[in-house]
């Protein structure tokens, strides 16, 4: 088999999961990941057979994209704010809306972007220490502390074997994260941070009954525990994020929440009836009610 046969051959049989687009977005992933090559050099060596060892390993990324395995999963791999991430089953593949909070912080991030010099090192090294919950890949956590380099971010899950992902990744990025092993729905956990000036989240918002309208694809690969809420009791993490927020942080302080494009409104009243202040709503870019930031 070569290259050009090879493309046809995953585009093909990818079709009736994902669509025309799709399925060649998908097939073109694959091909570079195995190659190393950009679109351009596959269309010149189009001719070259695939190396035995690569034809094996082709055939068996075929077999699991056929079950509708996310091909994130399957090449291990995903870009999020211009950074290569290791994901497997147990993280959830980063979305570009979550690139957008992620901007929306730093947007509004009073502080530096660069590394104080050594002055001001030597009174106050981080100015700003930021909180992220329920990291997952790490993503946003890594992505902060590459922008924010005079900041000291700190990071946070329940799961195992999320947190191992997180640590591969900044690690991978060279990037200093603090993680922690916990389960921030309970208060008692949260003496384990130092003091807090930033908060960010992108917890699960999902409610359950929701699961059967949603893609193969998602539900029977990406972790549920990061996905869904009880249907009676949605906005639980927002409510503990609300509370750390007004008790563990100081007046003023930012907290920037992704949340359900269907359960905005709710968000917004829970935020202002608990007292956070200058509460605002933000859409993605596709139109959707996506984020929502307040101050203590």
């Amino acid at each position: 088999m070569d290259w050009l046969q090879a493309q046809k051959s995953l585009t093909t049989a990818l079709l009736p999961l994902y669509g025309d687009r799709e399925a060649a977005i998908i097939t073109d992933w694959v091909l570079e990941n195995l190659s190393g090559w950009k679109k351009i050099d596959r269309i010149l060596h189009r001719s070259a057979p695939l190396p035995p060892d690569t034809l094996a390993t082709y055939q068996q990324y075929t077999r699991e994209l056929l079950t509708h395995r996310p091909v994130q999963y399957v090449l291990h791999e995903s870009w999020f704010a211009g950074m290569k991430l290791y994901v497997d089953e147990n993280v959830l593949i980063p979305r570009p809306e979550t690139e957008e909070l992620v901007e929306w912080v730093l947007a509004t991030s009073p502080f530096p972007q660069t590394l104080p010099d050594e002055s001001v090192q030597s009174t106050s090294p981080f100015p700003q220490t930021i909180l992220d919950v329920g990291t997952g890949s790490g993503c946003i956590a890594i992505a902060l502390a590459k922008k924010l380099p005079a900041s000291r971010v700190h990071a946070c899950d329940l799961s195992p074997g999320a947190l191992a992902v997180a640590r591969r990744n900044a690690a991978t990025q060279n990037t200093p994260v603090t993680f922690h092993e916990l389960d921030f729905l309970n208060p008692a956990t949260w003496n384990a941070f130092p003091p807090i000036t930033c908060l960010v989240s992108n917890p699960p918002y999902i409610p359950a009954k929701e699961r059967s309208r949603m893609a193969p694809h998602v539900t029977n690969f990406e972790p549920s525990q990061a996905l869904f809420v009880p249907d009676d009791d949605p906005l639980l993490f927002y409510r503990a994020l609300s509370r750390f927020a007004l008790e563990q942080m100081p007046a003023g302080s930012p907290l920037f929440v992704e949340i359900h494009e269907e359960l905005s409104e709710q968000v917004l009243h829970l935020f202002r009836s608990t007292g956070l202040k200058e509460v605002t709503l933000r859409q993605d870019l596709q139109g959707k009610d996506r984020m929502v930031k307040a101050t203590t």
